[in-house]
């Protein structure tokens, strides 16, 4: 016999089993801007300004201010566009930036300035590991996040993304 209640559970059961994980990367749309914000050690995916999902962050040992130098242990600040991508790194996998930009140049004042800067995630030995916070700046310039937190960066964002470095 049909009974209205009955006829709701198959429903409910195929909501179950197609429902995402709102943790996941995979429900969101494709970020169109990185922000990163130095001071308070986040990496936010954004789409038409809204955050999408935020990562904690490691920085350059000396954090403070924008990279003046190459090896000064400095984050650049500024606006930069990811511009490659490797695998063949110390880290679980890395996002090149383009950095350096007129802007370093013109503030670097003829000083050489690298040009190795990357979004990446820890040493590969450390696994899939997500650190829910960073205790240490531990880098010399490159943003780290963790390694779960790099592949879900590196599947969603395309060559190209803009990444804005805040203070």
């Amino acid at each position: 016999m049909y009974s209205p209640r009955s006829a709701s559970l198959p429903l409910l059961v195929a909501v179950m089993i197609t429902w995402v994980d709102p943790c996941s990367a995979a429900w969101f749309p494709d970020p169109d801007r990185i922000v990163v914000i130095k001071h308070e050690r986040v990496l936010r995916l954004e789409y038409r300004g809204d955050v999408l999902k935020s990562y904690p962050i490691a920085l350059g040992r000396h954090w403070k201010g924008a990279k003046r130098e190459k090896g000064d242990g400095r984050t650049p600040e500024g606006v930069y566009l990811i511009d490659g991508r490797t695998r063949v790194t110390p880290y679980h996998l890395a996002l090149h930036l383009s950095y350096p930009n007129a802007a370093d140049r013109a503030r670097a004042g003829g000083r050489a300035l690298g040009g190795a800067i990357f979004i990446h995630g820890m040493p590969a030995r450390f696994g899939r590991t997500d650190p829910v916070r960073f205790f240490v700046d531990w880098t010399n310039g490159c943003i780290s996040v963790g390694n779960h937190a790099i592949e879900e960066i590196w599947d969603v964002v395309a060559d190209g993304t803009a990444v804005e470095i805040r203070p």
